[in-house]
Formats: structure tokens, sequence, C-alpha cells
């Protein structure tokens, strides 16, 4: 095998495989965990808000301190960060989960960006986009049985389980990725000075250019949809009859595995802004979260379309609105304005925790899915234009 499949890269995968896992797990032991210490949905919300906050903050500045150490000796640092917060959950409560979860914020931040950028700098050109493709394909992977482990570990009723499992994640990521090896193609000679410079100048066009506002809005709001599922679907599936938290997460990351492959020659890729394809997608995404909401009175029928539903609309709407941006955005900046955009899906997943949180406190976990819901119907009249292509 060569090119992105190569046994180089196939070692890479393996450790993106090992790094989210430990996040699959986390996402779900964390809301049980906080609820068993008396935790409320708020405090919840912002414990595990506050890892993709940070991951939101940092990303702008991991691109150029790797382009200055390398993406080698960057990842073999953040790893070992990476390796202090998975143990730092095993003995400490709430106040070092939050620690935990900025550590771990800042390693993802720098850990993506040290992968896709060695990818892309040791790649060709025809084989950039699979490998990017397949980075995202494995980061997924986790989402699959990640959380179906986390229930098994938490109905075992012991956190010594669970201790062993972050140890054995932690030793096993730091021992991959210090023997991890990448080897570049060609030398990008871009100044850090004139980065610097075009990124601090670009972060106004979020709100100046009407393609990046669009794109951003839409994908911040979807984000504060997908990240209130994740924060709070365990705790809601154990007021619900017949129903598995764990399954439903194994549904909604399973589905946007197989969609992404199954339909990534029909995502558009041609610059142009196809209006009913994204409502569409909005639409799936508004359903989804609705048939969540009315899992209360509709049972396990309504609960698992969700899933299904939500992980179609996650599969389709982040490579949709990427593809296309890449198109459009000024070719000076365009590393950037993407660093950005992909910042804001970021903070959405952080704000589903953050904002849904006192919503659950003070109505239900039902209510604040129908809020979700009607997020989701909003977007799609955003998301109409008439304009086929956007100028930049």
């Amino acid at each position: 095998m060569s090119g992105a499949m190569s046994w180089p890269f196939l070692r890479l995968y393996g450790l993106v495989i090992l790094y989210f896992s430990a996040n699959s797990i986390l996402n779900v032991i964390i809301p049980l965990r906080g609820e068993s210490l008396g935790a409320s949905n708020t405090t919840i919300g912002l414990i595990m808000g506050g890892y993709l906050f940070t991951t939101m903050f940092f990303r702008p500045w991991a691109g150029h301190i790797i382009q200055k150490q390398g993406p080698i000796k960057v990842l073999r640092i953040i790893l070992i960060i990476n390796g202090f917060a998975l143990i730092l959950y095993t003995f400490t409560g709430l106040g070092g989960y939050l620690v935990a979860r900025i550590l771990q914020g800042v390693s993802t931040a720098f850990f993506s960006m040290a992968l896709q950028i060695g990818i892309i700098d040791a790649l060709p050109e025809k084989d950039r986009s699979q490998g990017i493709s397949l980075y995202s394909l494995f980061a997924n992977l986790p989402g699959i049985i990640g959380p179906l482990l986390a229930l098994g570990i938490w109905q075992a009723g012991g956190m010594n389980y669970f201790t062993i499992v972050m140890v054995v994640i932690a030793l096993s990521t730091g021992l991959i990725g210090y023997s991890a090896k990448i080897q570049k193609t060609k030398e990008q000679a871009i100044s850090t000075d004139k980065q610097e410079v075009s990124m601090f100048s670009s972060f106004g066009q979020l709100v100046k250019n009407p393609v990046l506002f669009k794109c951003s809005v839409l994908m911040l709001v979807s984000s504060i949809v997908f990240g209130a599922i994740t924060t709070f679907i365990p705790l809601y599936a154990a007021q619900l009859k017949s129903v598995n938290a764990g399954i439903y997460l194994m549904l909604q990351a399973g589905t946007v595995v197989f969609t992404r492959f199954a339909l990534r020659k029909k995502i558009p890729s041609d610059g142009k802004w196809h209006s009913s394809f994204i409502m569409g997608t909005m639409l799936v995404l508004a359903l989804a979260a609705q048939c969540v909401s009315f899992s209360t009175m509709g049972g396990f029928i309504f609960f698992y379309l969700g899933a299904i539903l939500m992980g179609v609309a996650q599969a389709i709407l982040y490579p949709t609105l990427t593809s296309y941006l890449s198109f459009v955005l000024p070719k000076v900046n365009r590393n950037v304005l993407i660093g950005l955009f992909i910042a804001m899906a970021d903070l959405g997943v952080s704000l589903g925790g953050v904002i849904m949180g006192p919503i659950a406190d003070f109505s239900s976990y039902s209510f604040m899915y129908m809020i979700c819901a009607i997020l989701g119907l909003a977007m799609i009249i955003f998301a109409y234009d008439r304009r086929k292509i956007f100028v930049s």
C-alpha cells in the first residue's frame, strides 16, 4: 500500500483512534459522574463545554507554533499534556474535571492541527484529500464503540475500571505518538510574521465577509444542537424507558461514518451555494432534535430515529460548508478564514452544553431539545439564498 494508506499513515490513523477514544468515553462518564456528585446541568454543561471552548481559543495559534517547531515535536509534547489530563480524571472531583477538560482542549487544538498539517505536508496533492478524509473518518470511529464501553464501565460500578482504561489510553497514545514519523514532501516558504498579520486582520472577516458569515452562523447554531446532544443525552436517556444512551451515540457516530462514505461523491464541490441542499440538511437537523424531544411520549423509536437523522445532518453539513468555502474564499488568507470557521464549530459544541444546561435546569430535557429543533428550523430560512455563487 502506498500514499494515504501506507504504513506510516496507518500508524497515524491508529493514533487518531486511540486519542479520540478517550473523549468518546468521557462524553458519557463525565455527565453521569457529575450527576452522581450532585452537579446541576449548568455545571455539567460548563465542564463539558470547557473542552471545545478551549480548543476554539487555541486553534488559531496552533498552526503558527507547528509551522515553527514542526508537527512531530509539537505532537510529542501535546501527548504528554493529554496523558496528564486523562490521569487527572481518575483521582479528582468536579474541579479537577474542569481543569482536565481545559488541558484536553489545548491538546486537541494542537493534536488535530499537527496531524492534519503533517498529512498535508507529507502527501502529494493527489492524495491529500484522501488523507484528510481518512483522518476525519478514523476520528469518528471511536464514537461507535466508546459510549457503550463507557456505560459498561459505569454500570459495573467501578471507577477502578475507568482508571485502568484512562491509564492504558494515555500510555498507548504516548508510545505510538513518540515513535510516529512524518516526512515533508516540500517546505512552505511562508513567513511567520506575514501569517500573524494575516490572521489578526482576518478576524473581522467573520462579520464582514458574507460568505464566511453565513457559513459560520449555520455551523455555530448546528453545533449548538450537536453539543447539547453529546452533553445531555446520557442524562436524558436515564429518564426514559427502553432506551440506551450508548446505543444512541453509537447509532449517531455509525451514521456519520456510513453517510460520509456513502455520500462522499454527492456532496457539492463546485463553488456554488446549493440552497435546497443546505436547507434540506437543516430540516434533517431540526427533525432529529424534535424526534429526541418527542421521545418522552413517542418512545424508543423516535429516540433512535433522532440518532440516525442527527448523524446524517452532522455528516453532511461540515464537509459541504468547508468544501464551499475552499472555493470562494480569497486565496491570500483562505487557510486562516477556514480555521476561524472551524473555530465556530468548536464554539457551537461548547455552547451546546453551556447554554442548554440552564434551559434544562429550568424546564426539562425534552423542552430543551425542542428549542434545538426550533433553532434548526430558523436555520432553514437563514440558509436560503437565491444567488448560486458568492463573489469574494
